[in-house]
């Protein structure tokens, strides 16, 4: 009987122990000029567009992206960490839309895109402070705040902003030294 509950313990801590690691894969944290903002991404929905954010982080193009179009009770648009007015492109291609079943409500990050087609979501994405249910199936979820949301409520608002607010780094938390 020892053994088995020996066993089982061990299991379940290595189990618990690569969950871990696996949050830590998924977990983007946004040094901003108004605190830190956590998300966890939704590998499981969107697993491209995690992808892209996991690599654009990790090519530094992200630092000193703006929070260039920030409207209260809607969201707060960033990631262009090109020309940083809301038109810029990463160097990557743009991607296909993974539309979802999860809703746009406070706290979720969504991938933004141009208005031509539902493929062309790149590098940007923005935070809703507010249920978006127009948004549902409409945009690409690929995340949610989990912890940092009152700092996402500090963000200087406009569309588009004067001396905006930053992320003055990104990073994937399994990637911090």
């Amino acid at each position: 009987m020892i053994r088995i509950l020996a066993v089982l313990l061990a299991t379940f801590a290595f189990s618990a122990g690569a969950h871990a690691q696996s949050d830590a894969q998924n977990t983007l944290v946004l040094e901003t000029t108004k605190g830190n903002v956590v998300i966890r991404l939704r590998e499981d929905v969107a697993p491209q567009h995690a992808a892209r954010l996991k690599q654009l982080a990790r090519d530094g193009f992200y630092d000193n992206a703006p929070f260039h179009r920030v409207i209260a009770g809607f969201m707060a648009q960033t990631g262009d960490g090109d020309r940083g007015d809301g038109r810029g492109k990463s160097k990557y291609p743009d991607l296909k839309q993974e539309f979802s079943a999860v809703p746009f409500r406070r706290g979720i990050v969504g991938m933004a895109r141009g208005g031509h087609s539902v493929d062309s979501a790149n590098c940007q994405f923005f935070i809703t402070y507010a249920d978006a249910p127009h948004l549902n199936r409409q945009y690409t979820v690929v995340g949610e705040v989990v912890s940092g949301m009152e700092n996402v409520d500090k963000i200087k608002k406009g569309e588009p902003v004067s001396d905006p607010d930053r992320i003055t780094r990104a990073y994937v938390q399994a990637d911090k030294k």
